[in-house]
Parts: C-alpha cells; structure tokens; sequence
C-alpha cells in the first residue's frame, strides 16, 4: 500500500474516530464551566461531576443542583449519549462495511509483494490481463495485478492468491511498489493505447533489462509502443481475425498447434530451454552428436541463435552454442531429461 493509500485510509478511517474525541473533549469542556458557572463549586469538582454525568455512572451530585443546575445536567446527558451513539455507529459501519477488513487484507498483500523477485507485472487486469495471469499461475511464475480501478481491484481481492496494487501505473511510485526493479517481465493491457505508451516508456527507463510486453489496438500504436521500448507488441483484434480465418482453411492445423500450446495435460508440451549451461562435452558439437532423440525422447522443432535468428526445423548436423534457446517439443519427463543431459553430458 503506498503512502497515499495510507494516508486516504487513516483520513477515512479516524475521523470518527477523532471528530468523536474533539466532541468529548468540548463537552467536558462545556460541562465543567457550566457547573463553574451554574453552581460555583471548585474546578476539580466540576471536572467530576461533568464527568460521572456523562458516564451515566449513577454517583452522588457533588452538591445540591439548583433548577438551572438540573436542567443543564440534563442536557449534558442527552448530548453525551448522541455523541455516544454517532461515534459507536460509525466505529460499527466501519467494521462491518469492510473497510476494516480490506486495510488488513491490503496490509497482508503488501508484505507479500515486498519479497517478490524474478515475477511479472500485469498492468491492467481486463480479458487480457485476467488471461495473463491465469497462465502464469498454472506455470508457477509470481506476479503482482495493477490496477487503478475501484471495481477492478474488488473483483481481485475476491481471490485470496491474487497480489495486486490499486493504483496508476503510469507513476514511477506504482510501479516501485510493484518491486519492478526485481521483475522480469511487465505486460501492459489496457485499453488504452496511449496509456500503454506511457507504461512502456516508464517501465523501461527503470528497469532497462526488463521483458516489455505490451497490447495495442491500433496498427499505428504498433511502432510507437516499439520506439517506447516494448520488448513485444500483441493486437488481440488482429490475432483473433487470423485464427478464425485460419480456421477456415486450417482448421486442424490450427487445432493442432491450439492442442500444443494450451492444453493443460502433461502428454505433450513445446518448451524453451537455453543452452547457456550446455555441458563443456558439448561445445562445437552438432545435434546429431547429442543424440538428443536417442538419450532424451524429446525433438528440437527450433532453435534461435545467439544472433537472434529463428532456425526451424534446423539440420542435425547444426552446431549449437551456448547462445542458443532451443525450442523443444516432448512429455514433461523427455524434456526433464534432455535438460539434464544438456547441463550434465550423458
């Protein structure tokens, strides 16, 4: 929770709180000169008998009342108990409403988003951003939920593992509490193009190794949120066009790929893995060499290269370095096991 959160929280959670302490106070104030006044005892005396009649504690009077002396203690009783009644009822809303229970709840997410390292930042938490994070939580990967809207934020602390911060962010503060200098990636997915713009742009100049993934709606978007620094740029509007006409003249090639790339069982699954740890018996070696299907089960369908070029289906008699990222497609155990074999040598 940042400062502002704090400060909106105690400024509507206390003034009850203190315009109920500042009444009290005035009326023992008011009650006491009045009894000085009305009766002339001591101050002390005064003081005590305002006190014990707002109390409603059924002491002895510290002296006889006069009929005005009556009248006024009176009148000090009923306002007490309004006084009384106006701090309990608001103390009783405030409890019961929630707002007492999300301070806490907000508190706990805080501490939480304060160890993150290595996690992802979704900005935004719509179709897109929702979708986000439900395929980070089925690969295991943290990440914090930013959002600036009142009913957005509702709906995510209905999830009690869901870490999220209300607020913009498009200010550095946000996205400093949301320990971007610790992630890895951030996925921008308002709806807004020059929103996203100024999220990149932000982002980058804090963290410039991070991952920048961003959502445009617009084609002219595209370059602007590239120049911004995004790492990636994803129009929802144009892949969804593409995969419904594929479908069309695709539709099992596109099932396929949709099968491989979404299903949720262990049968088959593409993989990235890098070969920056690659065994020393390996270097200068080419794929045949490795005998990758023989010793692992699993089939290399791609490899991009140090220099940033896409090899697919790429000749056994290829040369990997450890400046490649292999593109791997096999069970979980075949790929487990060729990451061994990779790091370690047969």
């Amino acid at each position: 929770m940042s400062q502002q959160q704090y400060n909106k929280f105690y400024e509507v959670s206390s003034l009850t709180i203190k315009i109920g302490i500042i009444l009290l106070v005035s009326l023992i104030v008011a009650g006491t000169t009045g009894y000085r006044l009305i009766e002339g005892w001591e101050w002390i005396d005064c003081m005590y008998m305002t006190i014990i009649t707002m109390a409603t504690v059924g002491f002895k009077e510290v002296g006889p009342l006069s009929l005005a002396g009556k009248i006024f203690t009176m009148g000090l009783i009923i306002t007490s108990l309004g006084i009384l009644a106006y701090v309990t009822t608001n103390l009783a809303r405030f409890v019961f409403d929630g707002e007492l229970a999300n301070y806490i709840k907000t508190y706990r997410v805080d501490k939480r988003i304060a160890k993150l390292k290595n996690h992802v930042i979704i900005v935004g938490f719509g179709r897109n951003g929702e979708q986000a994070a439900i395929e980070l939580a089925e690969n295991g990967v943290d990440f914090v939920v930013v959002d600036k809207r009142d009913n957005v934020i509702g709906r995510v602390r209905e999830n009690p593992d869901l870490l999220y911060i209300r607020g913009d962010a498009t200010h550095e503060e946000v996205l400093e509490q949301a320990r971007i200098h610790d992630a890895r990636a951030i996925i921008v997915t308002t709806p807004q193009d020059a929103d996203n713009v100024f999220v990149v742009l932000t982002a980058r100049s804090m963290n410039p190794g991070l991952t920048v993934i961003s959502r445009a709606s617009e084609m002219e978007s595209l370059m602007k949120l590239k120049r911004a620094g995004a790492t990636n740029v994803i129009m929802p509007e144009r892949i969804g066009g593409q995969r419904m006409a594929k479908l069309v003249h695709q539709p099992d090639v596109v099932e396929f790929l949709e099968y491989i790339l979404l299903q949720k069982t262990q049968d088959v699954i593409l993989e990235e893995l890098s070969c920056r740890k690659m065994a020393q018996q390996w270097v200068g070696k080419s794929i045949a060499d490795m005998k990758i299907r023989e010793n692992s089960g699993a089939n290399i369908i791609g490899i991009k290269t140090g220099g940033a070029r896409y090899v697919f289906n790429p000749d056994p008699e290829m040369i990997l370095s450890r400046n490649d990222q292999l593109f791997v497609l096999g069970n979980r155990k075949q790929i487990d096991r060729l990451q061994v074999v990779m790091e370690k040598g047969v």
